[in-house]
């Protein structure tokens, strides 16, 4: 792929090689339990560049992998996710009680190249590049920037992502929180929802489902607000990944089960999801494709898309 070759050419400097042994500290990628860490090691590159290493554990409980042992392709937005925020508290200065809000993600996978988790963990290898940066007024420290990563497993590259954050000091946190303050309640009347059965959206527990159907209304309503993996640190609103983990169930229900597994991804967070009132989910299926918004107070919080591949 044009662009990325500066970073694993023949010749270049080569430096000691990425480690798989152990994982990065917690805390750089917003995680309180360990075993939810993917990251193992990030080496700089030269300006924006970087090389990362992640394992993706074959036992990993909300991303099992398949019945053909491949990985969940949500493992792919998670390790951007983490390396949206180690990088820039780790290399770009962002202080650590940041707010760290994702604005856009995607990714794009090979199924014909993604790798088995046949025994123990997959090793990821990541070629990083940083843009987009955009200076805080005076401060010194960035307010935002994007990534574009790819990922290889035994050197063959699998996979393409590619996100944007933003950050926010407690000050104008606090003032985006206030902004919503006047979020309403929900409408008067409505049909108390009940969970889909978790087989109908291809998770394992009902503790994985994160969606509710009020009537035919879909909601982003996640089952368990203790949820290991979405809620492992505290937080005030819906995380992206819950977001879209939802949309991913809703094209599996709204589908009667034909779109299970994406292979490619876009979502726009818009403006932040709250969990009162549930957010409506919006979700469309077009042959192998999946189109969702999410609403809430009369607005859009988050659109996107999901692609899938061909099933024989």
């Amino acid at each position: 792929m044009h662009g990325w070759d500066g970073l694993c050419r023949p010749g270049s400097r080569r430096p000691r090689p990425l480690s798989w042994s152990r994982t990065v500290p917690r805390e750089l990628v917003h995680r309180t339990s360990v075993a939810e860490v993917l990251l193992t090691d990030v080496r700089p590159q030269g300006p924006g560049r970087f090389l990362a290493a992640a394992q993706w554990p074959r036992s990993h409980p909300t991303f099992p992998h398949g019945g053909d042992d491949r990985h969940s392709p949500l493992m792919i937005a998670e390790t951007l996710r983490q390396l949206g925020i180690y990088l820039p508290l780790r290399y770009y200065g962002v202080p650590s009680d940041a707010h760290l809000l994702i604005t856009d993600l995607s990714f794009d996978l090979d199924p014909r190249a993604e790798p088995r988790a046949r025994h123990g963990a997959t090793e990821v290898t990541c070629l990083i590049k940083v843009g987009g940066v955009r200076p805080a007024g005076g401060a010194g420290t960035p307010s935002g920037l994007r990534l574009r990563i790819r990922l290889l497993a035994g050197g063959r590259p699998f996979a393409t992502a590619e996100g944007g954050a933003r950050f926010l000091d407690a000050g104008q946190y606090t003032a985006l929180r206030a902004a919503r303050a006047d979020r309403p309640a929900g409408p008067p009347g409505r049909t108390p929802p009940v969970r889909p059965e978790p087989g109908r959206l291809a998770v394992a527990s009902p503790r994985d489902v994160v969606l509710a159907l009020a009537g035919d209304e879909l909601l982003v309503d996640p089952a368990d607000p203790r949820h290991p993996y979405y809620f492992d640190h505290g937080t005030d609103h819906v995380p992206g990944m819950a977001l879209l983990e939802a949309a991913r169930q809703a094209a599996a229900l709204r589908s009667g089960g034909r779109l299970l597994r994406p292979t490619g991804c876009r979502l726009r967070a818009l403006r932040i999801t709250e969990f009162r009132p549930p957010a409506p989910l919006e979700c469309t299926v077009h042959h192998r494709s999946c189109v969702f918004r999410v609403r809430q107070g009369g607005a859009p919080t988050a659109v996107g898309v999901l692609r899938y591949a061909r099933t024989r």
